[in-house]
């Protein structure tokens, strides 16, 4: 999946500085966007990405 399509699902969920771990899992299951991709995006484009669902991230 290209970034493209990632930032185009973001733009369309309103997403620009930050996300919650639980958005980018409906995000993924919602666009077909692999969750490696989201957070791959994420990292290069600076968002940060809260409430993991792992707990890694506080």
């Amino acid at each position: 999946m290209s970034a493209d399509a990632v930032a185009e699902a973001f733009k369309a969920e309103g997403i620009e500085k930050e996300i919650q771990c639980e958005m980018a899992f409906a995000i993924s299951e919602k666009y077909g966007i692999e969750k490696f991709d989201i957070s791959r995006y994420c990292n290069k484009n600076g968002i940060k990405i809260r409430g993991c669902q792992l707990g890694c991230f506080k």
